[in-house]
């Protein structure tokens, strides 16, 4: 069976001419999970898939998780 794994996806958008940054940490079994999940949580916004550039993906402990759902979740 798979664990599930918490990762840390870094990146930015541009709407409305101005660049936004984001840090989003999810939970999913593969890295192609996680993106994908990270990018409909943005693009429910309005903001399309072309606009979204992912700096960093980076699989991450609990202990170095920061969001208190995230931490909870994974006890």
């Amino acid at each position: 069976m798979s664990k599930i794994k918490i990762y840390r996806i870094i990146g930015s958008y541009k709407k409305n001419h101005k660049k936004y940054l984001f840090r989003k940490e999810v939970r999913a079994l593969r890295e192609e999970d996680a993106i994908e999940k990270v990018l409909s949580q943005i693009t429910s916004i309005g903001i399309y898939r072309r606009q979204i550039t992912i700096q960093e993906i980076k699989e991450i402990t609990l202990d170095e998780a920061q969001d208190y759902v995230i931490r909870e979740l994974s006890d």
